[in-house]
């Protein structure tokens, strides 16, 4: 595949980061939803589920979405199903897009992880609402957005341990 232009050529991802952000967003989700729970706030499972399966499609993918979001309706005692059918509507609509999405510069990306975001929030809205919860409020539409302002920031951090140099040295030009 031909890089685009000024992206830079990145390291393998280490699995053990793979699965220590994912665990670690599943963590902030559950004491998020503890200490304050706003339906406007960012969803940071789903920002690193789509972030991994955009950069990582073989290794994070549906099933890890649909396991992430069990656990999520466990935990949170919300009608079961509901957090796992919408991780799993974005998942597969990440992984069709994933080649794509990569072409853009950040901001492009983030225009494109917004509607899978909020994707996944209509679907869990739709499933409270046939379920006879009702709908939330109009302002918890900011979820998804606030969740995709945080896309560049994410990126940014859990794409630097695949930027540094293995070996650096003066005489290679990679």
């Amino acid at each position: 595949m031909i890089m685009p232009r000024g992206q830079a050529l990145l390291l393998p991802a280490n699995p053990t980061f793979v699965w220590g952000t994912l665990a670690a967003a599943f963590v902030l989700q559950v004491l998020q939803g503890l200490l304050s729970p706003a339906a406007w706030l960012p969803d940071w499972m789903a920002l690193v589920l789509v972030f991994w399966i955009v950069h990582q499609p073989l290794r994070v993918g549906m099933g890890v979405a649909f396991l992430a979001g069990l656990g999520l309706d466990v935990h949170q005692g919300v009608l079961l199903g509901q957090h796992a059918l919408a991780y799993t509507v974005m998942a597969y609509l990440a992984v069709t897009l994933h080649r794509r999405v990569l072409w853009f510069d950040w901001l492009g990306q983030t225009l494109h992880v917004l509607p899978l975001l909020a994707v996944a929030f209509g679907v869990q809205v739709l499933v409270r609402a046939v379920a006879g919860h009702g709908a939330p409020p109009a302002w918890a539409w900011v979820s998804p957005l606030l969740t995709a302002a945080l896309w560049v920031p994410a990126t940014g951090l859990l794409l630097a341990p695949q930027r540094r140099a293995p070996d650096p040295d003066e005489t290679r030009p990679l």
